[in-house]
């Protein structure tokens, strides 16, 4: 404790204060009443895009950890806390202000989000916690994750609200109406499954750490601008498609895994 990395320990709380940020402008969001919708798209959009910075931040500093060969155990629980507050209350935070839409008419629904919202939070802070007792605090020993990482599952519900609320009118003919029927419907779902996801057992890669150490081949350079070509494009969708892509491929995989190895009914020959 006498000697701390300056630069992964202030990575690591910018984001921590990201998560704060992101719970301060969702804080303001009132979907009944004289706020514009321009107003609560933008409010919607500057919450999401600091869980997204958070993401980043969170990146970074396990990157700058092993660089500078400064990994320890106060490291990782420092990250822990912060990836609590951004991971786990913003988004939970996010998702319940976003059940207001259900408030006016049916609040038997509002009040599930609500409770969707707080099992969400409890199950991020479970993986953290089974996360720092069954790691090492070195960044490079950490190859495939077991179960949803929380800042994964943070940025579905993150693209989910970037989708809500930037979403151009009358793409694919999809206007806004439908945008936000659909969101009101995915988000608390999605976020269900995102948190049992997360206290799974399921293996997941880590895409951070295959980015940002050695050299790529030439075709992964070209895979990587068609990703970011893409983004550029439409954000929204991309966004959207590449969190929930890489959250709910390892359950459908296993699930097709376990169909096919389920055994194949004796022939009766009473039958022929």
């Amino acid at each position: 404790m006498k000697r701390i990395a300056f630069l992964p320990t202030l990575l690591t709380l910018g984001n921590g204060i990201c998560g704060f940020a992101a719970i301060a402008y969702a804080s303001k969001i009132t979907l009944h009443g004289e706020m514009q919708g321009a107003d609560v798209n933008s409010l919607f959009l500057w919450s999401a895009g600091l869980i997204l910075a958070a993401m980043v931040f969170d990146a970074l500093d396990g990157y700058a950890a092993r660089l500078s060969r400064s990994a320890s155990e106060f490291g990782g629980q420092l990250d822990s806390l912060c990836d609590a507050i951004s991971f786990g209350a913003a988004p939970a935070f996010l998702l319940l202000r976003l059940g207001q839409e259900w408030q006016a008419h049916n609040p038997n629904v509002a009040k599930t989000v609500a409770v969707i919202s707080a099992f969400y939070l409890a199950c991020t802070i479970l993986r953290l916690a089974r996360f720092n007792t069954e790691n090492t605090p070195d960044p490079s020993s950490h190859k495939r994750f077991k179960g949803l990482p929380s800042p994964a599952a943070a940025g579905c519900l993150a693209s989910v609200v970037v989708l809500r609320s930037a979403w151009p009118s009358e793409w694919f003919g999809f206007d806004e109406a439908r945008i936000h029927g659909f969101v009101k419907v995915w988000a608390p779902l999605g976020a269900l499954a995102l948190a049992l996801l997360m206290v799974s057992r399921l293996p997941y890669p880590h895409f951070t750490r295959a980015l940002l150490r050695g050299r790529k081949q030439f075709q992964f350079v070209v895979q990587a601008l068609l990703v970011l070509a893409v983004v550029a494009l439409a954000p929204e969708i991309a966004f959207f498609l590449m969190f929930w892509l890489y959250a709910l491929t390892p359950p459908l995989r296993y699930l097709l895994q376990q169909a096919r190895r389920q055994p194949v009914p004796a022939h009766s020959p009473g039958l022929d």
